[in-house]
């Protein structure tokens, strides 16, 4: 296993708080990990992306320069860090934000309209994490018990219920 996962999108769109999701997974599966959060000034509405680095190895930098995955949550990263996606990597794109698509061949590109399902289902807030259910799915990066036990460690006590609210969004993403 050998992931360098790049999530990109606004600030307030829960990148940081999908790549902290990867990053527990890979810590309870016993992987190598780095998690690295980079934001703009702004508290939301700024740029914000988040480097994730998963490895059966140990791992050499936590900066994400060329993903082998990509998660673009906004046109702006899309449109920023689709032509650093390397060759062979996987890009997930929220397709009710991104509207345009890429003309790379060389990459697969699945189009998922993360913010769409999140209103259909009511699920506020929920896109990242349904977009977070197709990179799982695709990837067969970590089995279910993995997130759930990775949701109980990073999701406060207080908020507890949005347990069963962030599962039931992975597995709207994994069906897409």
């Amino acid at each position: 296993m050998n992931y360098n996962i790049l999530l990109a999108g606004f600030g307030g769109q829960g990148v940081l708080f999908a790549g902290k999701l990867l990053a527990y997974c890979a810590l309870i599966a016993e992987k190598e990990i780095s998690w690295l959060p980079s934001y703009g000034p702004e508290m939301r509405g700024g740029t914000c992306n988040c480097s994730v680095c998963i490895s059966d190895e140990p791992i050499g930098s936590p900066l994400v320069t060329e993903p082998n995955v990509f998660v673009a949550l906004n046109q702006p990263s899309f449109d920023k860090f689709i032509g650093k996606v390397k060759e062979g990597g996987k890009a997930f794109v929220d397709s009710t934000l991104v509207e345009t698509k890429t003309d790379r061949t060389d990459i697969e590109c699945f189009y998922v309209p993360a913010t769409q399902l999140e209103t259909d289902n009511d699920l506020p807030k929920g896109s990242n994490i349904i977009l977070l259910g197709k990179v799982l799915k695709e990837t067969g990066m970590f089995t279910d018990e993995v997130i759930r036990k990775a949701l109980e460690k990073i999701v406060p006590p207080a908020k507890a219920f949005l347990i069963d609210n962030n599962l039931r969004a992975i597995g709207i993403g994994r069906a897409q």
